[in-house]
């Protein structure tokens, strides 16, 4: 990594590509929190954290209540995080890297696996070069700023033999898996039409998410993919065309590329549609809604670190809160050593497909035409 970026992450008063803390949204702490319990094969993930900014906090946070999980590394470019992280953690400092040397991680047999908890753009950089160094690799979201450089993060992590995962910690969150087993059984009857509404004000206009070198777009690629991510997996089939017109009330903050507000209409081949917002200047938008036949589902709060609650036709889901970060956590473990297939799919192939929808997502924008969605 050259210089000017390793500066710009020394900078950064936040890191990672997942969504901040919304005003809603309340802290684990606040709330009776089920740690989830997980079955199988109880050997612990050893896990080096990259990019030790606001995500990686709760990351690391959450994982002090794993039982499959443990922080066995720490990569940051800022020495003073390294050195406070390392001894808040017990993390021994032949286990401290930086950007520039954390490929010596390969040499290290107290490692399993390396989170990528740093900005969209160096996504494909710190994965493939964690997967050289013989590392399976878990990615925040998006996976990469293109469905190309997505690609060749899964070829080189099959190349290397090693795991790609996606942080989709909504994919393990119990009131989402209720809903999704509702699905499958039948309680919605024949789906017509999801809604996904994602949003909030972004602040700080200097912050690397508004800036397109870095993030690769704007409210799209960070919130966005919530309601994409969500529009799959409550439907429970992917899209095959889509038509979308971006908003843009502050050209200022939202320079050239980096969009503040998209509205996009997603269709299905079951003839089943779904209208998602996604927006950087819009709050209070965390909200599902999933109407069949003989049914409907609603989450609200529904992407956010919790509690989500959510009811249906039958009453309220009822879930116990959990925290998302443990469950992730753990349940990467059991995939990583246990071959356990989760009941929705976080590989690197789901990363690249959220891309190449968002990327139909974009060109839609562009063009003012309903545009076809291939995915891979």
């Amino acid at each position: 990594m050259n210089k000017s970026r390793r500066q710009f992450i020394q900078r950064l008063t936040f890191s990672t590509a997942a969504i901040p803390l919304l005003s809603s949204w309340v802290s684990p702490a606040a709330h009776n929190i089920i740690a989830q319990d997980t079955s199988g094969s109880q050997k612990v993930l050893r896990v080096a954290l990259m990019g030790l900014g606001g995500y990686a906090e709760r990351v690391a946070e959450a994982m002090q209540h794993c039982k499959r999980a443990s922080i066995a590394g720490l990569i940051s470019g800022t020495p003073a995080k390294l050195e406070k992280w390392g001894e808040k953690y017990k993390v021994p400092e032949s286990s401290r890297h930086n950007y520039e040397n954390f490929d010596a991680i390969k040499d290290n047999p107290n490692i399993d696996a390396i989170y990528v908890i740093t900005p969209n753009a160096l996504h494909h950089n710190h994965v493939i070069r964690a997967a050289q160094a013989g590392k399976h690799v878990i990615c925040e979201k998006p996976l990469a700023i293109s469905a190309k450089e997505g690609q060749e993060m899964v070829d080189a992590c099959a190349k290397a033999g090693v795991k790609l995962l996606v942080g989709y910690r909504m994919r393990f969150e119990p009131n989402t898996l209720e809903v999704v087993k509702l699905r499958q059984a039948g309680a919605f009857g024949r789906l017509k039409f999801f809604q996904g509404q994602c949003g909030f004000v972004a602040g700080d206009p200097a912050q690397w998410r508004l800036n397109k070198e870095l993030a690769g777009g704007g409210s799209l690629m960070d919130i966005g993919i919530y309601a994409i991510n969500g529009a799959r997996y409550m439907l429970g089939e992917d899209p095959i065309w889509v038509a979308a017109q971006e908003t843009k009330t502050d050209p200022v903050k939202f320079k050239e590329g980096v969009d503040e507000t998209i509205q996009f209409e997603l269709g299905f081949p079951s003839g089943a549609v779904a209208s998602c917002l996604s927006s950087y200047n819009i709050s209070h938008l965390d909200r599902f809604f999933l109407s069949g036949e003989k049914g409907f589902a609603e989450m609200w709060p529904s992407t956010g670190y919790g509690p989500i609650k959510g009811r249906t036709h039958q009453g309220d889901l009822g879930k116990p809160h959990t925290i998302h970060q443990t469950t992730q956590m753990d349940e990467m473990a059991a995939i990583i050593f246990d071959n356990k297939t989760p009941i929705l799919p976080i590989d690197g192939l789901t990363g690249v497909q959220d891309l190449q929808i968002i990327e139909a997502i974009y060109k839609s924008c562009s063009s003012g035409r309903r545009e076809t969605i291939k995915l891979a």
